[in-house]
């Protein structure tokens, strides 16, 4: 999958690193659609901080500067999801300016035999 990742223009992993150290990564996915009368949308995914980084204001500061990368692409709306076992996340979420505005979905699939 990382090798599919860096080979595609709509897919971005950022790292963030303080010295030697890593505070956290993320991955912004930007997906054209067709709501709206078209457009272009930002996804973040993969969002992880490290344990001793937290509560340092890293992970606003990733959010901030994905969110001015969505701006520089065109992007008309940034979205998340979340685990709705991580209340922590969607206060954290929220305070970044983030509603709560669909309800999502998934199906795992079976590895293709």
């Amino acid at each position: 999958a990382f090798e599919a990742i860096d080979r595609d223009p709509n897919q971005f992993l950022a790292v963030c690193c303080q010295g030697a150290q890593l505070m956290g990564v993320l991955q912004i996915t930007f997906l054209p659609y067709l709501t709206y009368q078209g457009g272009w949308r930002a996804l973040i995914e993969g969002v992880r901080t490290a344990a001793d980084a937290r509560s340092r204001g890293v992970g606003r500061f990733m959010f901030e500067w994905a969110i001015d990368q969505a701006r520089a692409r065109g992007c008309h709306l940034v979205q998340l999801t979340t685990d709705k076992a991580r209340p922590e996340a969607m206060r954290f979420y929220a305070g970044l300016g983030f509603v709560a505005s669909h309800e999502g979905m998934k199906l795992h699939l079976a590895p293709a035999s």
